[in-house]
C-alpha cells in the first residue's frame, strides 16, 4: 500500500503546466491556452481550509460568491450568476441554484476560465465558466480521513478509500479500481435557530479493459437539510447612501420557527474512453442528473420607518423538481497541416433538461415583531398557507450541439487556437395552472446560437508567452431557460450576444521561484432585455452591458520556508443601455459587483513540522440597487491558520476565520445577507 502525505501543500508557484479540462477540449495546459485559466487543486483546497465550494471560489481572481438559500450568487468579470456557466465535471444543468455550496471533501479541484466561453459549454457563459470536478478512482491504493470540530457545534467527519479490487496480475490485462469518498456535517450556525445536516457521497469504478479502452462509472449523492435557514438581516432606514444594520440584529433570524430548505441531488456518469491510436482518442459520456429542492420560509424583513419594528413578509412555499439526461460523443486527433503540427477536438452533445416548479407565495405582511425580542410562527399557521405542492409549469430544454476546436503551430513558438460551436435549443413550456392569454396551455421557441474563439499564443522566451484572443457567447435574456416564464419566452425571441477581446501573458521568473499571469479584457453583452420606454409593461432586446478590466496573479516560493500567492483584479462594469421603472440606468454599475478584489495567501514553515498561514481578502464597494443610490463600502477579511504535522500520515490544523470579526454583507438587496463572524475550528487529517 502506498503511503500518502497527510496534507500535501502547494509550493507557492502557480501551476501553469498541468492539462486542464475547462480552458479547452484539446487537453491544453493553462500556459498553452489563450485565456485566463485558474485551477484550484486539491492541495490548495487543503492548505487554505476551504470548507465548501463557495469558499473554494475565493481562490479564483476577481470572483465573489454568496450562498443565500434562494439565489446562489457569483460575480465574475462584471457579470452575475445568470451569465456565469457553472458545470459539474464539464456538464451544465443550466440552473444557478444547482451550484449551492457542497462540502469540499468530494471535489478534486475547481477550474475556471474568464470571459465568454459558450463555445466550450453552451449558452449561458458571458462572464466566465466554473467547473467543479469530483474525485474519481485512481490507479493506486490509499485511505484518508478527516475530523473537523468547531464553534456553533460543528461536527464533521470525512472518509476516503481507493482500492484495486480486481484484475490480472499482468499489468497489460484488465484492471479495476474503486473509490468512495463520504462526508457528513452536522452544525448549528452563528444565526439563531439555524441548523444544518448534510451528507455527500462520491463513488466511482475505473476499469482498464485493455486495448486502450477504459471505462469510469461514477455516482454522486448529496443530501442537505437546513432548519430555519437565514435569509438576511433588515437594513436601517433611511435606505439611502451607505446601508447600515442594527448591530443588535446581527445574529437574529426572522424566519418561521420551522422554516426549511432541503435538497437531494444525484448524479450518474458513464464515461467510456478509447485510445484508438497514438493520434486518435474517442470518448463517450452518458450523464443523468436528478434533484429535488424544497423551500418553506418567510424570506423578507424590513424595518418600519422609525426602525422600532421589523415587518416580516414574503411567505413562500416552493418545490423544484429538476432532471437532466444527456450524452456527449467527442474525440481528439493529433495531426498536421502542411507539415505543421495540428491537433483537433470535435464532438456532439445532446441533452434534455426538465424542470417543474411548484410555487405558492403570499406577498403581504406575515407579522410585525420587536427586532430584539420576538417569536415566530410555524409556517403552516400563516393564513393562506397549507401543506401540499401544486405545479405551476414545466420547462423542457432540448439541446443539440456540435463543436470543433483546433490548435495549429503556424510558426515556431507560435500557435493558432480556434473553436466553433453551433447549438439548436428547443424550449417547450407547459402550463399546469389556469390557461390565459398571457399563460397559454403550451408555448415553444427555438434558438440557434453559433459561438467561437480565435486566439494566438506566442512563446517569446522559455517560460514566457504572450497571448491574444477574441471570443463570443450567447445568454438567455432572462438568465436561465430552465426556469424562464411565459413572459420571458414570449417577449424575448433571441438570445443575448457576448463578445470579448483579451490579451495577456504567463511567465516564470526569478530563476523559477515565481510565476505570474496578467490578463486585460473587454466584454460587451448586447440584446439584454430592457424596459420599453414607451410601454413599461413590455421589454425590448436593445439593452447593453459592458465590462473591462485587468487580472494579475503572482505565485512565489522565495525559499523552502516561504510561499506566497496573490491576485488583484479591477473591473469597470456598467450598463450602456438599460431601462428600469422608466428610468435610464446607462452608466450605472450592476449590483453586487465590486470594482476591486484582492487576495493574499502566505505560508511560513516555522519548523518542518509547524506551518503558519494567513489569508487576506479585500472586496471593494458594491451597490445594492441598479440606480446605485445604495451601497456597502469596501471590506477586508483576515483568516489565520496553524498546522502541526504530527507524523508522516497525520496533520492537526487550527483555523481562525474572519479573525477581526468584520461585519459585512456577502450580498445586498432589500436586506443584507451577512457573512459569518469570527469562528474557530480544528481539523485532524490522516492519510495512509
Amino acid at each position: 500500500m502506498e503511503v500518502v502525505d497527510a496534507a500535501p501543500a502547494p509550493n507557492g508557484r502557480i501551476n501553469l503546466d498541468t492539462p486542464v479540462e475547462t480552458g479547452s477540449r484539446l487537453g491544453l495546459t493553462p500556459r498553452e491556452t489563450p485565456a485566463s485559466v485558474t485551477v484550484v487543486d486539491r492541495a490548495t483546497i487543503e492548505a487554505r481550509g476551504a470548507q465548501d465550494t463557495q469558499e473554494i471560489l475565493r481562490a479564483i481572481p476577481g470572483v465573489t460568491a454568496h450562498n443565500a438559500p434562494g439565489s446562489i450568487g457569483v460575480s465574475y468579470r462584471g457579470f452575475g450568476s445568470g451569465s456565469i456557466g457553472q458545470m459539474f465535471n464539464g456538464i451544465s444543468v443550466q440552473y444557478s441554484i444547482a451550484a449551492r455550496p457542497v462540502d469540499s471533501w468530494i471535489y478534486d479541484r475547481v477550474e475556471a476560465i474568464g470571459g465568454p466561453s459558450s463555445f466550450l459549454f453552451g449558452s449561458g457563459a458571458v462572464g466566465g465558466s466554473i467547473n467543479y470536478i469530483t474525485k474519481t478512482a485512481e490507479r493506486h491504493d490509499f485511505s484518508e480521513g478527516q475530523l473537523r470540530l468547531g464553534q456553533n457545534n460543528l461536527k464533521e467527519v470525512s472518509l476516503g478509500l481507493n482500492r484495486r479490487i480486481a484484475g490480472s496480475d499482468n499489468a497489460a490485462g484488465p484492471q479495476h479500481f474503486a473509490r468512495i469518498d463520504l462526508n457528513h456535517r452536522d452544525a448549528g450556525n452563528w444565526v439563531e435557530g439555524m441548523h444544518t445536516r448534510s451528507t455527500q457521497l462520491a463513488t466511482s469504478l475505473l476499469s482498464d479493459l485493455g486495448g486502450g479502452l477504459t471505462h469510469t462509472l461514477a455516482y454522486e449523492y448529496q443530501n442537505e437539510h437546513v432548519d430555519r435557514p437565514y435569509w438576511g438581516t433588515p437594513l436601517l432606514n433611511p435606505m439611502a447612501g451607505e446601508l447600515r444594520i442594527d448591530p443588535r440584529t446581527r445574529f437574529a433570524n426572522y424566519n418561521s420557527a420551522d422554516g426549511l430548505y432541503a435538497q437531494r441531488v444525484q448524479w450518474l456518469r458513464s464515461v467510456t474512453q478509447w485510445r484508438a491510436s497514438d493520434a486518435l482518442e474517442l470518448r463517450n459520456t452518458f450523464y443523468a442528473y436528478d434533484a429535488l429542492r424544497d423551500y418553506r420560509n418567510v424570506e423578507t424583513y424590513r424595518f418600519n420607518t422609525s426602525n422600532t419594528q421589523v415587518i416580516r413578509s414574503g411567505a413562500y412555499l416552493q418545490r423544484h423538481d429538476h432532471e437532466v439526461v444527456g450524452d456527449r460523443v467527442e474525440g481528439t486527433y493529433k495531426g498536421s497541416i502542411a507539415g505543421r503540427k495540428s491537433d483537433w477536438a470535435f464532438g456532439l452533445d445532446v441533452s434534455v433538461n426538465r424542470q417543474t416548479r411548484f410555487p405558492n407565495s403570499l406577498a403581504g405582511t406575515v407579522s410585525t415583531v420587536d427586532p430584539y425580542r420576538f417569536a415566530t410562527e410555524n409556517f403552516f399557521d400563516i393564513p393562506g398557507m397549507a401543506p401540499g405542492f401544486k405545479p405551476d409549469r414545466d420547462n423542457k430544454v432540448t439541446t443539440t450541439a456540435l463543436y470543433l476546436e483546433n490548435r495549429t503551430a503556424v510558426a515556431p513558438r507560435f500557435n493558432l487556437i480556434t473553436a466553433l460551436r453551433h447549438e439548436r435549443i428547443d424550449l417547450d413550456l407547459t402550463n399546469r395552472r389556469a390557461v390565459t392569454a398571457a399563460m397559454p396551455a403550451t408555448y415553444s421557441r427555438g434558438y440557434s446560437p453559433t459561438t467561437g474563439r480565435i486566439g494566438v499564443v506566442w512563446d517569446v522566451a522559455p517560460g514566457a508567452n504572450l497571448y491574444a484572443q477574441y471570443s463570443t457567447a450567447a445568454d438567455p435574456p432572462s438568465g436561465i431557460l430552465s426556469t424562464a416564464s411565459f413572459a420571458d419566452v414570449m417577449n424575448n425571441s433571441e438570445l443575448t450576444t457576448g463578445r470579448q477581446a483579451e490579451v495577456g501573458s504567463k511567465i516564470d521568473f526569478w530563476g523559477g521561484k515565481g510565476t505570474a499571469t496578467l490578463a486585460l479584457y473587454q466584454i460587451t453583452r448586447r440584446n439584454i432585455a430592457t424596459q420599453d420606454p414607451n410601454n413599461p409593461g413590455m421589454t425590448l432586446l436593445v439593452g447593453e452591458q459592458s465590462s473591462q478590466g485587468a487580472e494579475l496573479s503572482v505565485g512565489l516560493r522565495p525559499s523552502p520556508r516561504w510561499q506566497l500567492q496573490a491576485n488583484l483584479t479591477h473591473v469597470d462594469a456598467r450598463y450602456e443601455n438599460f431601462m428600469q421603472g422608466g428610468v435610464s440606468l446607462a452608466g450605472k454599475e450592476p449590483t453586487n459587483t465590486p470594482a476591486t478584489v484582492a487576495n493574499l495567501w502566505v505560508g511560513y514553515a516555522i519548523t518542518p513540522q509547524l506551518q503558519a498561514s494567513a489569508g487576506v481578502r479585500h472586496v471593494g464597494k458594491v451597490y445594492a440597487n441598479a440606480a446605485n443610490t445604495q451601497w456597502q463600502s469596501a471590506y477586508t477579511l483576515l483568516d489565520l491558520g496553524l498546522a502541526w504535522k504530527i507524523n508522516k500520515t497525520s496533520t492537526l490544523t487550527g483555523r481562525l476565520r474572519n479573525a477581526t470579526d468584520r461585519v459585512y454583507a456577502a450580498n445586498l438587496s432589500s436586506q443584507a445577507y451577512l457573512g459569518a463572524p469570527r469562528t474557530a475550528d480544528i481539523t485532524l487529517h490522516v492519510a495512509f
